[in-house]
């Protein structure tokens, strides 16, 4: 059936445009389309801009010029769904601030490949919804897996502060992913004057009130543990600061020992004990005194011979240390430097690490048992991004617990951004998670990813919260990725057998 319609009329005309102005404007649509990752969260333009985003894609006259179009249609949309990658750079500006802007530019269009390799697949396996769909999608798969991976502004989480956000319970992030893309064809098939079109978006909009109807009841009962969330807001330029150091450290102190009633855990944020764990016994029991013998999760680092752990540790009354956990995820160029000591040659080096390799890694996920509370899954901050980190997990948890520094993040997208994948990871995986950072966003989160309790970004605090109970194993946790990449394989297959029969029949 032929397209119709404004919608067809307008891609017509981007079409007719010089490969410099295709660009410009498939730049631009990229751009609207990240309008729906938080905090904007304008979920029917990421929609709409997918949308037309279909539309060229089906006027591509192969995999060369649709990888094109992909790569052009990335990079806008990185370039602003990831605005935040320059506030790291700007904490030590003498040291790193010449590299905001090549990072921002950089990573946007490294990014863009994936999109670029996605669409050139998609259209040279046969093109159509077929291979619009089951491309991105499993290009979106592999980009976070691919050199540590990056699964950072996938489309489906622009989805996350919906009812949608229950169907992740099933199909995890990618789930959602296809979800969007879905609309995005049904959208542009209603707009181009074709009947199914508007059957597809009918059918698909049932989801919505079926989401919020199935979203199960997550809500912590009169027994639940009381967790004190600890949130310092120590800016990251302030952080190290050897004049401000001590006045942060007593700021959680006294966050400690606020109130009148005594919580069952308290937790501090990443990075919080500004001395290492080796050397930290009189701090440690500091800490314990303050909390009034209450056990406290603490963030610090710690040396292991000429090893250095981004370390999390569980801390009971008299300052005894009960339970490690080692950071395995490492951030690229951020907790270390590939080639490391080469690169420190040339005045490049990894920032939240030290000088050369930085950080090394731990041994992987774990579960620590809390007592009363339960096993908790322990994460420290951009661990939280990868759902495959939680399901390497030796057995299921009751709770997820995570630690991180958003101040890395800055003060406008990179911190909601964060929280919403701690929410993902929850509905995901039917587990409640105690999230504290540095900065905020600070949050109690129940098994369906809703946010129960939080301190603002921003804002120096502290918050009891009664920690939810875990919801029974969801289908994700029990099959991860799998039925996903079965789905998108399928798709692009019976793109290329619709593509074979309609040459067969020319």
């Amino acid at each position: 059936m032929p397209e119709t319609g404004r919608a067809a009329a307008l891609i017509d005309r981007v079409a007719g445009l010089s490969w410099r102005g295709r660009v410009l404007v498939l730049g631009a649509l990229g751009a609207v389309a990240a309008l729906g990752q938080a905090p904007v969260g304008a979920w029917p333009l990421s929609i709409l801009a997918f949308a037309l985003l279909y539309g060229v894609f089906l006027r591509a006259a192969g995999g060369r010029q649709a990888a094109w179009i992909g790569w052009a249609f990335g990079t806008g949309y990185f370039l602003v769904s990831l605005n935040w990658i320059i506030e790291p750079f700007l904490v030590d500006v003498a040291r790193h601030g010449w590299m905001a802007p090549f990072a921002l530019l950089g990573l946007s269009g490294g990014l863009a490949l994936f999109a670029a390799a996605a669409l050139g697949l998609g259209r040279s396996l046969g093109g159509g919804a077929l291979g619009f769909v089951g491309g991105l999608g499993l290009v979106e798969l592999a980009r976070g897996y691919v050199l540590t991976g990056f699964p950072w502004a996938q489309p489906g989480h622009v989805l996350i502060d919906t009812p949608l956000l229950h169907w992740a319970s099933y199909l995890g992030s990618l789930g959602l992913t296809a979800l969007v893309l879905l609309a995005a064809v049904a959208l542009w098939m209603a707009l181009t004057g074709a009947r199914a079109g508007f059957a597809a978006l009918g059918a698909m909009a049932l989801l919505w009130p079926l989401g919020a109807m199935l979203t199960p009841d997550a809500g912590a009962g009169p027994e639940a543990a009381i967790v004190r969330l600890i949130q310092p807001n120590a800016p990251q330029h302030e952080k190290w600061d050897p004049e401000k150091i001590q006045g942060f450290f007593d700021r959680q102190l006294a966050f400690s020992a606020a109130g009148e009633g005594r919580p069952d855990l308290i937790v501090w944020p990443e990075t919080a004990v500004p001395v290492m764990l080796e050397n930290a016994a009189r701090t440690l029991e500091v800490i314990s005194d303050a909390a009034g013998g209450v056990p406290v999760v603490v963030g610090l680092q710690r040396r292991e011979e000429l090893r250095l752990f981004n370390t999390l540790a569980l801390v009971e009354a008299g300052g005894s240390v009960a339970a490690v956990y080692d950071k395995h995820h490492l951030v690229p160029f951020g907790e270390y430097m590939p080639y490391g000591d080469v690169l420190a040659q040339w005045g490049i080096h990894g920032m939240a690490s030290k000088d050369g390799q930085g950080f090394s890694s731990g041994p992987g996920a774990q579960v620590i048992e809390m007592g009363a509370l339960g096993r908790a899954l322990p994460l420290i901050c951009y661990e939280g991004v990868f759902a495959q980190d939680l399901r390497a997990a030796p057995g299921r948890a009751d709770f997820i617990l995570l630690i991180t520094n958003d101040a890395w993040f800055g003060k406008f997208s990179g911190p909601y951004q964060h929280l919403a994948q701690a929410r993902l990871r929850s509905a995901e995986f039917g587990l409640p998670m105690i999230r504290v950072a540095n900065t905020g966003v600070s949050a109690m989160i129940d098994a369906a990813g809703r946010v129960i309790e939080s301190l603002p970004l921003g804002e120096a605090g502290w918050r009891d919260a009664a920690l939810p109970p875990p919801l029974p194993p969801t289908v994700y946790a029990r099959l991860g990725d799998a039925p996903m990449l079965a789905i998108f394989l399928v798709l692009l297959g019976l793109s290329r057998l619709d593509h074979r029969r309609r040459a067969a029949r020319i």
